[in-house]
């Protein structure tokens, strides 16, 4: 009898106790074998929720070729839980083909209860909620990323459509100014960082107060939200 893949959301700062649900933690406990995107991370959040660390194996995903050995505790009943570094596994995070490789040979795949950054960013940002679409990563290089705004700008601006983004926690500052140069002053900017964590902030404004308010940002990880005036 095959197993079950659990993907299991990883909170912010390790404070699984805070932002799990009690069942999400119970059937952590319960599991003995993790595929994780960071061994390292993934002991500390264990720990924080309970875990033992000696009764437990972690695999890291790696190649795409050793994607089935680390399905392989499944073919004999043990179910397995997908951790990535910080986040929902396979949502702007890795994880996605392990996910694909156990639909392929009919594995369930159970989604636990957990914190989505770019739900919950959305849900306090007081833009479109209706119509949205996550872009992921914006370009690194300059040319590339101002004309990339500028086309997301126009969509959301013909779509009535909140476009939602991140950046790398270093480059946010680099990102911020990028949107603050090529976006419309009446266009509306969401920035909501270290969300679930003590230190949480989440403010909407429009492009021109935000240039004058002068705002950085910081290396905090940050969810970036647009919506065309």
């Amino acid at each position: 009898m095959s197993g079950v893949l659990y993907v299991v959301p990883t909170p912010l700062g390790g404070a699984a106790a805070d932002a799990l649900p009690a069942p999400v933690l119970a059937r952590v406990r319960s599991l003995r074998h993790f595929v994780v995107e960071n061994a390292k991370s993934a002991r500390a959040f264990l720990k924080e929720a309970g875990v033992d660390p000696k009764s437990i194996r972690i695999e890291e995903l790696g190649e795409s070729s050793r994607i089935h050995d680390l399905l392989r505790p499944l073919s004999d009943g043990n179910p397995i839980g997908l951790l990535s570094e910080a986040g929902c596994p396979a949502v702007a995070d890795p994880g996605a083909k392990l996910v694909e490789a156990a639909h392929a040979t009919g594995i369930r795949v159970v989604p636990l209860v957990g914190p989505s950054s770019i739900l919950l960013a959305l849900m306090a940002s007081g833009l479109e909620g209706q119509r949205f679409a996550f872009r992921g990563y914006l370009p690194r290089e300059a040319p590339a990323r101002a004309q990339r705004i500028r086309e997301l700008e126009a969509r959301s601006r013909r779509e009535r459509e909140t476009q939602i983004f991140i950046e790398t926690p270093y480059r946010n500052d680099v990102l911020l100014a990028a949107l603050l140069e090529g976006l419309p002053g009446g266009t509306l900017l969401c920035v909501a960082t270290d969300l679930t964590l003590a230190s949480e902030v989440v403010r909407t404004r429009s492009v021109a107060a935000w240039r004058a308010s002068r705002h950085a940002i910081g290396k905090h990880p940050t969810v970036f939200l647009m919506l065309s005036a």
